[in-house]
């Protein structure tokens, strides 16, 4: 194996999962490096459970393969298994133990030797903060707390690699923050994290993105790029009264192409944005509406997934000879 190809964690190529006739991943191709955090970042359904079961070795592809710590995604799945770590977004942990009782299992699970499972515990309690709470039983746990011992005895055993499927759903915004805070001491420690996810604030804490709805990979890049490369329209940010209410006259605007709930406020998606802000004030004003702000800003990757699926879309539509 080529020094290019020992840079990557994960390199997957023409991914293909079907279940009968219908297709939940559409011809997938990536690259994670070591030491990185990709995110897998989609709407329900859009195929991110499947790519990641694959992944792991759960799941055998329909088609495509590629290689996961080094070992082949068709051939050596079991071999994956034991060099990986795994979170789902139901918690494997037992709830009737204790924090300490709960890592001494899954160290016993992962077969860590007996000299390195103190040393392991002790590791895991500090950077998850569970000092206090090592006696206490696992069910009297807040969920944040919960979620921090689950990740916590998924890399007990120091895998290269660790998947985490839609870890954070469900658990309040401060939680996720703590969460994401641990994973990036796992990345600095020298672990490949790749994470899937639908909260659109916890992508930009990621290295790279993949984009994927539908089971097809339609833009991958760093936060950054996802915003500048792949935003091809304007977005005009409007704060002012009942912005639900105002979403339906602003619609038929001459050169709006989408309005989206945005905060307190909306996106209007345009592509050219300064000719459509005069209108925009127009609109409010013949509806005795009073912005506190209409300006051009940055693009969410809120607002750069919406554009790249309303594109992906109407691309299918004159495929298949629907209207233009």
């Amino acid at each position: 194996m080529n020094s290019s190809v020992e840079e990557y964690a994960v390199i997957v190529r023409d991914l293909e999962r079907r279940f009968g006739d219908f297709a939940a991943v559409k011809g997938i191709s990536l690259s994670v490096r070591k030491g990185e955090i990709y995110g897998f970042l989609g709407p329900n359904g859009a195929g991110k459970s499947t790519t990641i079961r694959m992944l792991c070795g759960l799941l055998a592809p329909t088609s495509g393969g590629g290689r996961v710590a080094g070992f082949d995604m068709v051939t050596q799945a079991e071999q994956i298994k034991r060099h990986i770590g795994y979170m789902s977004q139901r918690f494997s942990l037992y709830e009737d133990l204790t924090v300490e009782e709960n890592i001494d299992f899954y160290g016993g699970i992962y077969r860590i030797p007996k000299e390195r499972r103190k040393e392991r515990k002790e590791w895991l309690i500090r950077m998850a903060d569970l000092e206090k709470r090592r006696t206490s039983l696992t069910s009297t746990l807040a969920g944040g707390w919960k979620q921090r011992l689950a990740l916590g005895c998924a890399v007990l055993h120091e895998p290269p690699v660790v998947f985490l499927d839609e870890p954070t759903s469900g658990v309040d915004p401060i939680s996720r923050r703590s969460f994401w805070d641990f994973i990036h001491e796992l990345a600095l420690q020298g672990s490949t994290v790749f994470v899937t996810t639908h909260y659109m604030e916890e992508a930009e804490y990621c290295d790279r993105l993949a984009l994927i709805y539908r089971g097809e990979l339609i833009a991958e890049g760093t936060p950054g790029e996802l915003k500048t490369r792949h935003m091809e329209d304007d977005i005009i940010d409007v704060i002012c009264p009942t912005p639900q209410e105002v979403m339906e006259f602003i619609d038929p605007v001459p050169g709006v192409k989408d309005v989206a709930l945005f905060g307190k406020g909306l996106h209007v998606a345009a592509r050219r944005g300064e000719p459509v802000i005069p209108r925009l004030l127009q609109v409010l004003s013949d509806h005795r509406l009073t912005p506190e702000r209409v300006e051009t800003v940055p693009p969410s990757l809120e607002d750069v997934f919406v554009s790249l699926v309303e594109a992906r879309d109407r691309r299918e539509t004159n495929l298949q000879g629907g209207p233009r």
